[in-house]
C-alpha cells in the first residue's frame, strides 16, 4: 500500500512547524514503533497470568503486560494500573484504531479495569485472568464488544526507569 503525504506550506509570516523530512521520519517512526510493540507483545503469548505480575518470568497481569511491552519495545514508561493508563496519550475512536493502541474494557464493574494492546484487524493481545495465559482475542466477541470502554494512542516515547 502506498500512502500519500500532503505537506501544506505554512503562510509566509509563520515559521514552519516541521520540515518535510521530519514529518516523514515521524510517520516512519510510528510505523516501526507499532511493529515493535506488536512483535514484543506477540512474543509473550502463552506467559501465565499473575495478579500484580510485571515480568514474563514471574507472570503478567493485564497492565503489567502492557507496561512491560511498551517499556521493552520503545522505552515508554506507562503507569502501573489500567485506570491510570487510560489517562495517557490521546483518545481514539474504535473505528480509528491502529496497531499499538491501548484498548480498555470494563471487566470488574468499573471503567478501565482491563487493558490490552490492539494488533489490527479487530484483534488485541492481553493477559486475561487467573489460570489463563497471555493470548490474542477478537474484539468482535460479544464479551469484549459489550465491555469496550475506549482506546488511547500513546505516541511519545519516554525513557523508562531501569
Amino acid at each position: 500500500m502506498i500512502a500519500t503525504v500532503w505537506i501544506i506550506p505554512a503562510p509566509a509570516s509563520a515559521e514552519p512547524e516541521q520540515a518535510p523530512s521530519t514529518v516523514l521520519e515521524k510517520i516512519s517512526s510510528f510505523t516501526d514503533r507499532a511493529a515493535d510493540i506488536a512483535i514484543e507483545a506477540l512474543s509473550l503469548v502463552g506467559i501465565r497470568y499473575r495478579y500484580g505480575g510485571n515480568s514474563p518470568e514471574q507472570g503478567l497481569d493485564c497492565s503489567g503486560l502492557v507496561r512491560y511491552v511498551f517499556r521493552e519495545a520503545g522505552g515508554t514508561n506507562l503507569p502501573r494500573t489500567s485506570n491510570e493508563m487510560s489517562q495517557r496519550g490521546q483518545p481514539v475512536d474504535k473505528q480509528d484504531l491502529q496497531p499499538g493502541d491501548l484498548v480498555f474494557f470494563n471487566t470488574l464493574n468499573r471503567a478501565f479495569s482491563h487493558v490490552g494492546i490492539y494488533l489490527g484487524n479487530n484483534q488485541f493481545i492481553h493477559a486475561p485472568s487467573t489460570g489463563r495465559n497471555v493470548r490474542v482475542e477478537d474484539m468482535d466477541m460479544s464479551y469484549w464488544k459489550t465491555r469496550f470502554n475506549g482506546a488511547r494512542r500513546v505516541l511519545e516515547a519516554e525513557p523508562a526507569p531501569r
